[in-house]
């Protein structure tokens, strides 16, 4: 799919391109291709003079090979974008290759990303663009606010972390917690951290990406005090990052105490049947080491007596661990 963005009136408007011709009528700032087709690379080489490297989606390229800067003067950032799905949360890796001079277009330069699926910080920020004239002026500012609006996505997830873990609290701290809660809570907390790892991560590739912009000098005063500003909304994002930290290991270690007081609940009920069962045992061994044949018939209340005083060896053992709390 090839979607170009161009600016009108401030505003920042879409097209979706379906042909070589149509896209020869625009001159866009920013062209988005989400799992682009042979032919859609070909209309970006035909008509911008740009060839897609293969490598630009491979998720096993070196890190260090991730930001660079050709002799034409390109910028190539490849970035992971956090996708935070509920059921199936990932990251999804953006390459972006930024022409900052197009003479033949006459413009001041293009923003090119190319991905293999849609990502919520692109719809996030086409939304902001069309409601907020002013907010883009040129492709770098594409990237800075592509950047900004990851940032933001981020925070807005950590609160929805936030939100989900006093709902945890609310059921561990309860007192009440059966082992099918805690599996329950115990679930979603690995969800919660795996999800704050991935934003801790994500918050430290847009960092680099950011500090990248920075020291190529590509940036007016302006844009890089925007970029400063995002680099101190990334560092913000870290001490959050590290108190969910605290508070999921606090959750998990006492989910994990309340399963602990339930199997020692089961022990403890083991442990006093086993005591309490040591009388009876005793006097059931004792009756039958003293008489000579089976059914023992000589003492005729012989039976019903070692019956009432094994009944009553139990019970009053029973009655003292009542009697001291042991059995609740």
């Amino acid at each position: 799919m090839l979607n170009i963005f161009t600016l009108a009136n401030g505003r920042l408007f879409q097209e979706e391109i379906e042909s070589l011709e149509e896209l020869s009528r625009f001159q866009p700032i920013w062209v988005d291709l989400e799992s682009p087709t042979l032919e859609e690379k070909r209309w970006i080489k035909q008509y911008f003079g740009l060839s897609i490297p293969e490598d630009a989606m491979d998720e096993d390229i070196e890190e260090s090979a991730r930001f660079y800067k050709e002799d034409n003067g390109e910028l190539h950032i490849r970035s992971d974008f956090l996708v935070a799905d509920e059921d199936d949360p990932h990251t999804v890796r953006v390459a972006f290759i930024l022409n900052l001079v197009n003479d033949e277009l006459k413009s001041k330069g293009v923003l090119f990303s190319i991905h293999d699926e849609d990502v919520p910080v692109f719809r996030l920020l086409r939304m902001r663009a069309r409601r907020a004239p002013g907010l883009i002026e040129d492709a770098k500012e594409v990237l800075l606010k592509l950047f900004d609006a990851d940032a933001e996505y981020s925070a807005d997830t950590l609160e929805e972390i936030y939100d989900e873990l006093e709902k945890a609290s609310a059921k561990v701290l309860s007192g009440d917690v059966t082992d099918a809660l805690a599996g329950e809570v115990l679930g979603a907390i690995a969800r919660h951290e795996d999800m704050n790892g991935r934003i801790r991560r994500n918050a430290m590739d847009t960092r680099r990406a950011v500090s990248f912009m920075m020291r190529t000098k590509m940036l007016n005063s302006e844009q890089f005090e925007d970029a400063r500003q995002i680099l101190r909304d990334i560092d913000s994002l870290d001490s959050h990052t590290a108190f969910l930290f605290d508070k999921i290991n606090f959750l998990m270690d006492a989910t994990v105490g309340f399963i602990n007081i339930n199997q020692n609940k089961i022990i403890k009920i083991f442990s006093v049947a086993s005591v309490a069962l040591l009388p009876p045992t005793l006097i059931a061994s004792l009756y039958g080491m003293n008489f000579k044949f089976m059914p023992e018939l000589d003492w005729a209340m012989g039976y019903p007596y070692a019956l009432g005083l094994m009944l009553a060896s139990a019970l009053v053992p029973m009655w003292y661990f009542r009697k001291r709390g042991w059995l609740k």
